[in-house]
């Protein structure tokens, strides 16, 4: 028997954040990843962190506060979750500054602001910037022997985040590159990246630094009480063979979504998928195992829903998150030919998931509808589009369109004139694209982005939802502790990021509403641990 204080289960930011804290706190750490990547679906990432009030904010001179926190997440989140969610939202705020914090000061990231609002910054407690944080490049060399093993992404990590912002990646690659190649050179000489790479290259070598062992292709396939229903280790599979860890002080389930699992995915998310643009290695292993010791599980029907481009990820077919819906001369339409959000929403993704009263989708299918001017607009997007060579359809008239879609002609002719109307004005009656803080803040003034459908051929394609990681699973309490349906606790068992019942669930608060708040939810957990199993 291996024999360590806290076993952490999974490698992305949740539990890198709280495998380090444990170290660092003076514990025995081990973390396992069934896959041969480290990283996670954070590793993926865009790496936008959301944290209000934050050290690297505040010497930038931004005002924040937690108090302007907790009043933006009360007034923005789903109507009805406060009553179960309010201590969760309340210990997330008060701890996300320290956690910042404390991996500034023991990982070699360098965090700085990136210039974007919150989505609701007209919300009381909402702001125009500084909650969104990501990390400049760092080089995968400092990882030594892991170097290889850190897992690549379908983005561009060459770029920071804000440089993808800034120099709109999307519609210029070409002028991006241009500007930007003496420092990608000498990034890819350095083998260095930015993003969700640098990321968790700084957290994985924090973690190194700690003291904190990985084992890599090794699943948790049990876990392990005593004679009081105690979690005190797992049975795991390493190079074909079971051994049993323990883990005196707890075990933190941190092993992402389960969106890769079609049965609980199914379940869970009826209708039309698009595509997935998680690690496949996201098979609901944690939910699973929470499961299996009486852990309640909640919030299964809540996920990081965003529009995917198609691409290939080692070898297969993939998603990558892009914006491309809320492009010039196009609109979204659902399976009625009628538009029903507006494009530029950065919530679009919880308004395409939309149930009825029996969990079935309310929009799905949807289409993004436009003319032959929307696939000008960006040569990434004809590029990745040639991905699936039957996605994107064209006509030379809108009825024709509307029968290649699947769609009423008559009322997608409706829509679309009805859009057109708009253009003309400069105003949105129904949607009101473009006009709040944050859609103005991505339409870049350009007129809103109301450009009409008038110019032959015509385009359209499914715009469903793409998953981009589930947020369902052990419900836990403020403290990060699993629990059972009745609210008593399992004892010696933790839940964070993804694989715990997110408190905020599909709508995001923030560009970073997923990474920031999951870092803070493992730190949470060792805290938790380093105070209450002494």
């Amino acid at each position: 028997m291996e024999a360590w204080d806290v076993l952490v289960i999974g490698s992305g930011s949740a539990a890198c954040a709280s495998a380090l804290r444990a170290a660092k706190g003076g514990l025995k750490v081990l973390v396992i990843e069934k896959s041969e990547w480290l990283g996670g679906t954070s590793a993926m990432s865009g790496s936008g962190i959301w944290i209000p009030a934050n050290h690297v904010a505040a010497a930038a001179g931004i005002a924040d506060s937690r108090d302007e926190a907790i009043a933006y997440l009360r007034a923005v989140t789903p109507e009805g979750w406060a009553e179960k969610e309010d201590a969760r939202w309340v210990s997330f705020v008060q701890s996300a500054p320290d956690m910042l914090r404390f991996l500034s000061d023991n990982t070699p990231l360098d965090l700085r602001v990136v210039a974007e609002p919150d989505p609701y910054a007209e919300a009381p407690g909402g702001k125009m910037v500084g909650r969104m944080v990501s990390p400049m490049p760092l080089s995968r060399r400092i990882l030594g022997r892991l170097a290889g093993r850190l897992r690549r992404s379908t983005l561009p990590h060459t770029f920071t985040y804000q440089e993808v912002v800034d120099l709109d990646l999307y519609h210029h690659p070409i002028r991006a590159g241009l500007r930007m190649w003496p420092k990608l050179l000498w990034r890819w000489l350095t083998n260095s990246g930015g993003q969700g790479t640098a990321l968790m290259t700084g957290m994985v070598k924090g973690c190194l630094d700690a003291g904190v062992t990985f084992w890599l292709e090794t699943r948790a396939i049990r876990l392990i009480q005593d004679s009081d229903d105690r979690i005190v280790g797992a049975e795991v599979e390493r190079r074909g063979q079971r051994q049993t860890i323990s883990a005196e002080r707890g075990v933190v389930i941190a092993t992402g979504g389960f969106e890769w699992d079609p049965q609980m995915r199914e379940r869970h998310f009826p209708g039309p998928l698009d595509r997935i643009g998680s690690p496949r290695s996201n098979e609901g292993d944690g939910q699973k195992l929470a499961a299996s010791v009486g852990a309640e599980l909640d919030r299964m029907d809540q996920a990081n829903i965003y529009p995917c481009l198609p691409t290939r990820y080692q070898g297969k077919q993939h998603g990558l998150p892009m914006t491309f819906q809320a492009e010039p001369h196009s609109i979204v339409v659902n399976r009625h030919a009628k538009r029903f959000v507006s494009e530029n929403d950065f919530n679009i993704g919880e308004v395409l998931d939309q149930r009825d009263a029996n969990g079935a989708p309310v929009h799905l299918p949807c289409f993004l509808v436009g003319d032959h001017r929307f696939l000008k607009t960006s040569i990434p997007f004809r590029w990745f589009s040639s991905y699936e060579r039957d996605w994107v359809k064209t006509a030379d008239t809108i009825p024709e369109l509307a029968a290649k879609l699947g769609l009423p002609a008559d009322e997608l002719i409706e829509t679309i004139s009805r859009w057109n109307e708009f253009c003309k004005t400069g105003h949105d009656t129904d949607f009101k694209r473009g006009e709040n803080g944050w859609e103005a803040y991505k339409a870049h003034g350009d007129e809103n982005r109301l450009k009409p459908i008038d110019k032959a051929p015509y385009v359209g394609m499914t715009i469903n939802r793409s998953i981009l990681g589930t947020k369902g699973g052990a419900r836990t309490n403020d403290k990060g502790q699993v629990l059972r349906a009745d609210g008593s606790l399992i004892p010696g068992l933790y839940a964070a990021g993804l694989a715990m019942a997110n408190p905020f669930g599909t709508r995001a608060v923030g560009a970073g509403t997923t990474i920031g708040p999951n870092m803070t939810w493992g730190y949470i957990a060792a805290e938790t641990i380093l105070r209450q199993n002494r």
